[in-house]
């Protein structure tokens, strides 16, 4: 094998990441805990408008610290869901992070993942660190062969930047595959669900003992497919669904002599479910815009309700209070989402029966593109040996036994939802970069 920390693996995730380099005591890889003994971190880059410029950029924090910092209103410029970039027009755009900075976003890619070789190389691996292989997802841009393709490009050249010179990659499903076949006792037939935080990724792989160390295992891979709904879609559906409904989304205003009563306007809801988006509904402008519309609500306390969210800075403990009700009704069952942080008392019942409603679409045509990629693969349901569940979304009962239903053959089995992808992706590495 070469120098045991000349190389890495490295899960750029939209909403979390992770590295792997090769373990110093024996052979195989570990993952670097990154922060707070954490093995992932958020994908999140925060600039902050005070403080100097170094040789690496301007000031900025990144990960959770990054997420603190935009949380508490420092005044800066966070940045989040940064793979969603890749493929687009913006990537060799510059963009306004404060105190009069731009940054290219390119840069930013290149930035996040230095840190992440940084964390690695602060963690015990030696100089040069310079081999890497990259998580991809099926499919950066759907339907689009090019703009797929200049999206790969984009984010090798960011890892250049970043200190690497070889630059390899691997479909982030079939490096969860990896992780399963380390397991397998026998050859089978799997597939992958991949649903993370922006993308829900299948692949039919062929794994077993007497596979998994040849390099090229091409005729191994049957099919891929995804689709871009994922864990993000979810929150926002349940949060618009549950939560925001105490502040008066989808409420009708109040009846006029000659004039039905209208809904109100949607906007703000939309932007306050939307993660990125919270902070700009803090604007004086805005807030200014929303206090002159109490006339719109037919029931005032929902107007009240709004306004102090908007006053007091709360988007992001209602999105929080949202995603844990998610997570609660997940395995089965109801859940009591606390609202007291608005008004004493407040408190709403989340029912699984609107959790499902609320995911029911999206669910759909997650499981409608793994129905997908076994037909790609040529094969019939029944020919599913395993199915092999990663990623933070997973952790959804009700998603994962609509697939699951689907397979009735098949057999069950749960990654790590947040690390399986990085073990898989430092398992190739190790065989790929072995002299």
């Amino acid at each position: 094998m070469s120098s045991p920390a000349s190389f890495c693996a490295i899960d750029f995730g939209t909403s979390n990441s992770a590295i792997a380099i090769p373990r110093q005591d024996g052979p195989g890889m570990r993952l670097v805990e990154l922060e707070g003994g954490q093995v992932t971190m958020p994908t999140a880059v925060f600039y902050f408008v005070e403080g100097r410029h170094d040789a690496d950029g301007p000031p900025r924090a990144f990960g959770r610290a990054a997420v603190a910092a935009y949380v508490e209103g420092t005044d800066g410029r966070l940045m989040r869901s940064m793979k969603s970039i890749l493929g687009s027009g913006l990537i060799d755009q510059t963009t306004d992070v404060g105190g009069g900075r731009g940054v290219k976003y390119s840069d930013i890619l290149a930035g996040y993942l230095k840190r992440l070789r940084n964390r690695a190389l602060d963690a015990g691996a030696t100089a040069p660190l310079n081999k890497v292989v990259l998580g991809r997802p099926v499919f950066f841009v759907d339907g689009e062969p090019l703009r797929d393709a200049a999206a790969q490009t984009s984010l090798a050249a960011a890892a250049r930047a970043a200190g690497f010179e070889d630059v390899h990659f691997q479909f982030e499903p079939i490096a969860a595959a990896f992780d399963y076949e380390s397991q397998a006792q026998r050859e089978q037939i799997v597939l992958v669900a991949d649903i993370g935080g922006g993308t829900s990724d299948f692949s039919v792989v062929r794994v077993g003992p007497e596979r998994m160390d040849r390099l090229d295992r091409r005729d191994d891979i049957l099919a891929n497919h995804g689709v871009h709904i994922a864990g993000t879609d979810f929150d926002r559906h349940v949060e618009l669904a549950s939560v925001l409904r105490e502040f008066g989304y989808r409420s009708f205003g109040p009846e006029r002599p000659g004039s039905p009563a209208r809904e109100v306007p949607s906007g703000i809801y939309f932007d306050l479910a939307t993660w990125h988006l919270i902070n700009t509904v803090y604007s004086p402008l805005r807030a200014a815009e929303l206090r002159n519309m109490r006339s719109f609500y037919g029931d005032l306390r929902h107007h009240q309700r709004l306004m102090t969210v908007l006053e007091e800075r709360l988007g992001h403990e209602l999105a929080a209070r949202a995603e844990a009700a998610k997570i609660a009704v997940a395995g089965g069952g109801d859940t009591v989402i606390d609202l007291s942080v608005v008004e004493p008392g407040l408190q709403i019942l989340l029912s699984e029966q609107v959790a499902v409603a609320a995911l029911d679409a999206d669910i759909g045509r997650i499981v409608q593109a793994g129905r997908e990629t076994v037909a790609q693969a040529g094969l019939k349901p029944e020919q599913i040996n395993a199915l092999y569940f990663t990623g933070g979304s997973t952790g959804l009962r009700l998603l994962a036994e609509r697939i699951a239903a689907d397979y009735p053959g098949a057999t069950r089995v749960l990654g790590d939802r947040f690390a399986s992808v990085a073990t898989g992706l430092g398992l190739h590495a190790a065989r790929l970069f072995r002299d």
